[in-house]
């Protein structure tokens, strides 16, 4: 059975978002971005980036 993976990891997220890996950081520190810490490391999870990118686009036509 192969595992699929579900989770990116910064560098991944700000490639998936197509924004840079700072930004990332610093969403992450103002905790606007949906992450978990697992072991000293940063993980971000597809499905939740996914609802987090479709919330921001309706918060931008409200």
């Amino acid at each position: 059975m192969e595992i699929q993976r579900t989770t990116l990891t910064m560098k991944e997220t700000a490639e998936y978002l197509g924004i840079s890996y700072w930004l990332v950081n610093q969403l992450v520190r103002r905790k606007e971005i949906p992450y978990s810490k697992v072991g000293g490391k940063y993980l971000f999870r597809v499905q939740a980036l996914d609802e987090y990118l479709t919330r921001k686009e309706k918060e931008s036509v409200n």
